[in-house]
């Protein structure tokens, strides 16, 4: 049985994977964060250390329209946000950072939200 934690062990796969992504502010970060209850999506400049814009089920906007936020529906709910979000500002192109998690289930779904609504990545 392994010493570490699931939460540790998503870390270092976050920092692992970090090693080799960065944005910057032609071509931010998608960073998402996925909790047991909510999850969130910023996009990232990390040349200038910015958070350019920002979206999680935690929004007043998006929270009267969900039922629950931990399923797959509020994720695309989210990415669909981030993406019209990233938009009005001019962003088109990023770099997607799954945050140490699977790309699968709600992170998966995020993406492919953010894709269909216009992000190129």
């Amino acid at each position: 049985m392994s010493s570490t934690s699931r939460k540790q062990q998503t870390q270092k796969r976050h920092r692992r994977l970090r090693r080799h992504l960065s944005g910057t502010a032609d071509r931010p970060r998608l960073a998402v964060f996925r909790s047991n209850n909510h999850i969130y999506a910023q996009l990232i400049d990390d040349a200038a250390q910015n958070t350019l814009c920002a979206a999680s089920t935690l929004d007043k906007d998006l929270r009267t329209n969900l039922q629950t936020s931990s399923t797959c529906d509020a994720s695309v709910a989210v990415g669909e946000m981030v993406a019209q979000r990233a938009l009005a500002k001019g962003i088109q192109q990023v770099v997607f950072d799954r945050g140490g998690n699977l790309y699968h289930g709600r992170v998966k779904a995020l993406a492919d939200a953010a894709r269909e609504a216009g992000l190129q990545f």
